[in-house]
């Protein structure tokens, strides 16, 4: 019997993680605020408990930032154990994470052990994740990450270990700029294709062949074409990682010219009703801005 783990949140990307850690043959207890939303998963064998901590050892958060996470292990403090090891996988401000970790080690009672926390959030949307295909990168002590391999196994395709607390949130953040503009790049050449009279299917199979090639072509591609914007990870949490990149970058005294202006696109975006809708929804925008008169 493999050891159970308990899963925090059961929105896209924790859905994702408990159907992989249940397809693996893992017990799996969830916990979510709303608890109708976890239904889906406890049908698929999941089990309910309002108290994941006292159910595990190991514990997966699947919620929106370090901030949410260290208010919800308050809210558990009577379960909180120096035997547990807590695994944010959300994209945080990297100075968050740090001091959560810090605070969470400090807490080892009357062991000589704190609590454990790992930092390790997944590149890739909830259906990469669902696939086995995603990426994570993963902070904290490298004792306890190495004890967590099985974990990494089982969720991600690639798992990189980058040091100490807050790397893992720099690296996210690093992997999130470059991809956003990837995809805003990728919805301005098929607005380009089509006001230019281009098919954009063909122009897309074009692109994908061509050196400017991305995974977003890939992932997002036929989603634009389709106008299919079901989200597998939303265009407002794209744009909360973004201004804690401007953020970041702020604290290292570099401008970021690329980053300021898609900023101001998503806030665009999500003033126009794109917010919740998946992040290649920024096609729309870029469409609307194409046929703005000059």
């Amino acid at each position: 019997m493999k050891e159970s783990v308990s899963v925090i949140g059961t929105g896209l990307m924790g859905t994702a993680f408990t159907e992989r850690l249940l397809a693996a043959g893992y017990p799996v207890y969830v916990y979510n605020r709303t608890r109708a939303n976890a239904d889906p998963l406890l049908q698929l064998g999941a089990q309910w408990s309002d108290r994941p901590l006292a159910q595990s050892a190991r514990i997966i958060f699947a919620v929106y930032t370090a901030e949410v996470v260290d208010h919800m292990l308050l809210d558990m403090q009577a379960d909180l154990q120096p035997n547990h090891t807590v695994i944010d996988t959300a994209t945080s401000d990297p100075q968050q994470t740090a001091a959560l970790g810090s605070r969470l080690a400090g807490q080892g009672g009357e062991s000589e052990d704190g609590i454990a926390y790992l930092e390790a959030p997944f590149s890739g949307s909830s259906e990469q994740t669902r696939r086995g295909e995603a990426m994570t990168m993963v902070s904290g002590s490298a004792e306890v990450f190495e004890a967590c391999r099985d974990l990494w196994d089982c969720l991600a395709a690639k798992t990189f270990y980058v040091g100490p607390w807050g790397n893992a949130a720099r690296m996210k953040l690093l992997t999130n700029l470059v991809l956003g503009l990837n995809r805003a790049t990728l919805a301005e050449g098929l607005t380009f294709a089509q006001r230019v009279g281009l098919d954009k299917s063909a122009a897309l199979n074009v692109l994908i062949a061509s050196a400017g090639y991305s995974r977003v072509m890939d992932t997002k591609g036929q989603k634009m074409l389709r106008g299919d914007f079901t989200p597998q990870a939303r265009l407002s949490q794209h744009l909360k990682d973004i201004r804690l990149v401007l953020q970041e970058a702020d604290r290292g005294g570099a401008k970021l010219p690329l980053s300021s202006l898609h900023l101001e696109l998503l806030e665009q975006a999500e003033k126009s009703g794109l917010g919740e809708l998946d992040n290649s929804a920024i096609l729309r925008l870029i469409e609307s801005i194409a046929d703005q008169e000059p």
